[in-house]
């Protein structure tokens, strides 16, 4: 029994399943998480060593080389690029995609436990974690207000952090800028020189004298009491008036040899709102939660404590993932329904017949619906790729229902009743649509199954539609029949229709007429039609190869980042200076909503440390919706206004939910031995690059060197005063940046008490006269015992796969990322290399080289695997061979299209063909189907092809144009989020429009000339036979 019959005969149990889908469908839909893209597991790992006070050089000896050594030997690693840096070491280990990254990285622990003894001491233990996306901040907030910053700071440390952390979901919450209250010691070396004291003898009698200690208990009566000495300090004027002992035995008292104040610590970084002082909060999330989820349980948690805090502070939100979020998706779910909606209304149009009309758009939400119930139980999320993949089916949702149903109608009209038409038209067309589904999904394979960064972004989208589908199948061979045999009345036909109806003649309808005049034409013309379909896509074979191409389109997300560079070394207040100047030039732009800047510092991860002469600007403009222009076009106005602020390197760019996370564009590589080579060779690459078209900001990671007084030790000059290195560093160290010696506490809060020496305002003089003291009780200036030189050496060193590395990277203008990337690679392989010197072009270039070849190959296979089911359905090879010629059809439509909408080539683009390549076969598909059917029915093969075509016209008009138009939204999009889809959209419509058009000429031209050549072929050798035989004959009269 046939699934449309048992449906039919069982309509309660038919019933009683799609509710049961209905109810799964709506509890699954309330407990899909939401995010923007899949979850991508990055096969990057970690590893961050600290090494205080080294400068780069020997960090890349005494840490990153031994380091390189041992872990090239981590199985399955892909690539080892490292950075060293004043203080630090970082690795990034690359892993082939689909390693286990939590058994790599025992792996790695493993191998750097067997080394990290050999590390000089000092060096810490390393840091090992691997690349998350979670690692981003979800929420970036600024606290400011009336209050000066030592306030913000507190209120932010104190009451916003600890209650944002206790939040589910959140892993944590770092606090940038402000004010931190500390009380400071600073001694006059005249003074300390005079009595005979030193530095390590206040910060000892500050030990000594700040503390509490329990005595024990002693009894007195009954009654047993704590024994317990207080001596903390409780008053900064306590800390003043404390005693110091001199050499000569005298006392004097600390503020007569130091200033003591209570005030707050040197500024090396602060943040600003819109040009107004703030602090700043860095929200991140946990691995496993969700990015929307979370965000909205912080922001409803900001809007309880914005009631508690003091008068006069604001709380506000610069950065929320989850807002762009929600907006990209909803902008989908808009363009899905739209769609749908379009869809409908077309089916009405060529139906007139709303009980028709809505039996077969009754597949859309249900199908739709099944799909969310298959979601939820293989995990996936609401995101921009499993919407997409519900926008780009919804329009082929009805496909499989419009066949069955007017396969239906012609069984009505021979005569049949409700449910024996049911029957008999559902189960009839039930392998040819079951075939053109296959088709569809079929071509998903390939993509599932890859690897990389493609793959993880387009599997679920794949998922998607193919649960979409195979939903929408099931649905038009269960519920359309019911609905059918229960609704679906037919209105007698007149003879004429009659005949229609059994292909004894076509309706004479004047658009119909006009395409059989066009058919008759083209079966007689062959040649000429074969050899114009040919010119089409040689033709536009050749618009491809002027096409530009890119990896993934940039998404507008309302929001343009500014890097401010001034020479190395540059104080805060001149950093500061320049920054007010692009704050001013950024009042001026109207788009511009806020602006929250933040000026000097560099966290622990960042390669090159950060410093006094860094800043960056994060600005948001209004919603996209109420700007005229692009995130793009606002940074390109920002980029030509701050241009002529000079002497400092300014770089905008247009932020962008980025996924390739290759930093700019274009990356040149430039390997070898020789670090003076290297920046002699990487300063001519530079200068090269800068002369293509499309370039900007050029630029190469040999930063600068940042200026450092260097001290090289005299050991034998040390050695004599009795003085070692780390002694000299030591002092130098508390002397100029200062020592924490204890804390002082009161009211509950905690002060650090640093010691260090009064600020010299002499400069290098000064340091050269700092007195050292000996063991023997004297005191030698530091010019006695060490040598002072100003050097600059380079900011980082980058080393790859144990190769010292620069890198030249650019970012683009008015050109596309494929044409620019091969007119740089010309350049770069004509310039003449020394030996052991050689240059590579990486980057975003590589990643859309790998991710077209493995798209390529999807689509070859997509192919195959489509041919190989039309064969199987057709139990023939060449009829699958004849509607495969819709496959170039399709991609003169896309070609066009993309050329049209002046769309460049992408991997979306590409998606979208894979897609096309199960699509367009459907028509053809359909369309022989019933060549088939007429033939055995005893109708000569060009009688049958004339009978087909317009037999067929409807449903192959009615298919496209529902995919089309449940198209249209997503290609047209503007929302957010909407640049990411419309490739694949237009890509798809272009190709299905063109397909159509000439699908219903070209395979009857194809299907025709195949038949005459198989006709001759067999005449050929039922001549060869006869010969054969005839000589055989001969052969035996003669013997």
């Amino acid at each position: 029994m046939s699934l449309p019959s048992f449906s039919i005969k069982r309509p309660v149990t038919t019933l009683m399943v799609f509710l049961l889908v209905l109810v799964l469908g709506v509890v699954s839909i309330t407990r899909l998480q939401v995010d923007l893209m899949p979850e991508m597991t990055f096969p990057i790992a970690t590893i961050f060593t600290s090494y205080e006070g080294v400068g780069p050089q020997e960090i890349e000896n005494l840490v990153t080389k031994p380091l390189e050594g041992v872990l090239g030997t981590v199985a399955n690693i892909e690539g080892i690029t490292t950075y060293s840096s004043t203080g630090q070491s970082i690795a990034l280990l690359e892993f082939d995609w689909g390693t286990d990254m939590d058994f790599a990285l025992l792996d790695v622990r493993e191998k750097i436990d067997l080394i990290k003894g050999y590390f000089p001491d000092g060096v810490e233990n390393p840091l090992i974690f691997k690349i998350d996306a979670s690692m981003m901040p979800i929420i970036n907030m600024a606290v400011s207000g009336d209050s000066d910053l030592a306030m913000l700071k507190k209120v932010a440390d104190e009451e916003i952090k600890p209650a944002l952390e206790r939040l589910s979901g959140i892993a944590s919450v770092d606090v940038a800028g402000g004010l931190v209250s500390l009380i400071k010691v600073e001694a006059d070396p005249i003074k300390l020189n005079a009595y005979g004291l030193t530095l390590q003898n206040i910060t000892q009698v500050l030990q000594a004298e700040n503390l509490n200690l329990p005595g024990g208990t002693v009894q007195s009566g009954n009654l047993e009491l704590v024994v317990r000495t207080t001596g903390e300090f409780d008053r900064v004027e306590q800390i003043a008036n404390l005693n110091l002992m001199t050499s000569r035995g005298a006392t004097v008292k600390l503020k007569d040899v130091a200033s003591v104040t209570q005030t707050y610590d040197e500024i090396s970084n602060y943040v600003l709102l819109n040009g107004q002082p703030a602090v700043g909060l860095s929200i991140q999330k946990e691995t496993d939660a969700n990015t929307v989820n979370t965000a909205n349980r912080v922001v409803r948690e900001l809007e309880k404590l914005k009631a508690d805090l003091p008068p006069g502070l604001n709380v506000e939100i610069v950065m929320n993932q989850a807002d762009f979020i929600q907006l990209s998706i909803d902008n989908l779910k808009s363009s899905a329904i739209i769609g749908g909606l379009l869809a409908v209304a077309i089916l009405y149009v060529f139906l007139r017949n709303l009980a028709s009309t809505l039996i077969i758009a009754i597949a859309i939400p249900i199908s739709i619906i099944s799909t969310f119930v298959l979601m939820y139980f293989t995990n996936l999320k609401l995101n921009m790729m499993t919407l997409g993949g519900l926008a780009l089916g919804v329009g082929m949702l009805v496909d499989n229902a419009i066949v069955v149903l007017e396969n239906i109608f012609r069984f009505r009209d021979e005569g049949y009743g409700m449910k024996e038409a049911a029957t008999e038209g559902s189960s009839e067309v039930g392998m040819a649509i079951a075939a053109s589904t296959l088709t569809t999904v079929v071509v998903f394979l390939p993509v599932v199954f890859m690897g990389g960064l493609t793959a993880q972004l387009f599997k679920e989208l794949a998922l998607t539609v193919t649960f979409s589908l195979l939903a929408s199948l099931f649905v038009a061979q269960t519920l359309v029949p019911v609905m059918s045999s229960k609704f679906l009345y037919v209105k007698p036909k007149k003879p004429q229709q009659a005949a229609v109806a059994e292909g004894k003649q076509s309706p004479q309808t004047d658009r119909l007429r006009l395409y059989q005049g066009w058919l008759a034409w083209c079966l007689q013309h062959r040649k000429t039609v074969i050899v114009f379909i040919g010119f089409l896509v040689a033709l536009s074979l050749i618009m491809v190869a002027r096409m530009g191409a890119e990896f993934i389109p940039n998404m507008d997300q309302g929001t343009v980042s500014v890097q401010v560079q001034l020479p190395k070394g540059t104080v805060l207040s001149e950093t500061e200076l320049v920054v007010r100047e692009v704050e001013a030039v950024l009042a001026e732009l109207p788009e511009v909503k806020m602006v929250y800047t933040s000026v000097g510092g560099g966290g622990m991860m960042s390669i090159a440390g950060g410093g006094s002469d860094q800043a960056s600007l994060t600005i948001q403009l209004t919603d996209k919706k109420q700007r005229q222009r692009s995130a793009e076009q606002v940074a390109e106005e920002i980029r030509a206004r701050i241009s002529r602020i000079p002497g400092a390197e300014i770089q905008v760019q247009a932020a962008s939910m980025s996924i390739s996370g290759t930093g700019k564009p274009i990356n040149i590589k430039l390997k070898g031995a020789d670090f003076a080579q290297l920046e002699a060779i990487s300063s001519d690459l530079v200068n090269l690059v800068k002369t293509v078209e499309g370039t900007r900001e050029v630029e190469s990671s040999l930063e600068e060197g940042r200026p450092e007084l260097r001290v090289r030790i005299d050991r034998e000059r040390a050695s004599a005063q009795g003085l070692n290195a780390y002694t000299i560093a030591s002092y130098l160290r508390t002397a100029i940046a200062g020592s924490t010696a204890t804390t002082f506490k009161v009211n509950g809060e905690e002060y650090d008490v640093v010691v260090s020496l009064q600020k010299n305002e002499q400069g290098i003089p000064g340091v050269s006269q700092l007195m050292i003291p000996t063991p023997f009780g004297s005191q030698v200036p530091l010019s006695e015992v060490a040598a002072l030189h100003v050097v600059e050496g380079p900011n980082v060193i980058t080393r790859e796969d144990q190769e010292r590395v620069v890198t030249i990277s650019a970012a683009l203008t008015g050109r596309d990322l494929n044409s620019v990337a091969g007119e740089i690679n010309g350049k770069v392989q004509s310039y003449p290399l020394p030996p052991g010197y050689t240059v590579h072009i990486g980057g975003e270039a590589e990643e859309m080289l790998t991710a077209f070849r493995d798209l390529l190959l999807a689509l070859l296979l997509a192919v195959i695997f489509v041919y190989m089911i039309m064969a199987a359905q057709f139990e023939s090879l060449v009829q699958p061979l004849i509607i495969m010629f819709t496959m170039p059809l399709g991609l003169i439509g896309v070609i066009w299209a993309l050329a049209i909408g002046n769309l460049p080539v992408s991997v979306p683009a590409l998606v979208g063909v894979i897609v096309l390549a199960g699509v367009v076969v459907n028509n053809g598909i359909v369309l022989v189907d019933y060549v088939n059917i007429l033939r055995q029915k005893g109708h000569a093969v060009e009688e049958a092809l004339m009978l087909a075509g317009p037999t067929r016209f409807r449903p192959i008009l009615m298919t496209a144009l529902t995919t089309i138009l449940g198209l249209l939204p997503m290609a047209f999009g503007t929302g957010d989020g909407a640049e990411m889809q419309a490739p694949m959209a237009v890509a798809v419509i272009g190709g299905l429009t063109v397909a159509t058009a000439l699908t219903l000429i070209v395979v009857p031209v194809i299907y025709l000339s195949f038949d005459r050549m198989s006709v001759k072929w067999k005449s050929r050798r039922q001549r060869k036979r006869a010969v054969v035989s005839s000589n055989e004959q001969s052969t035996k009269a003669i013997f």
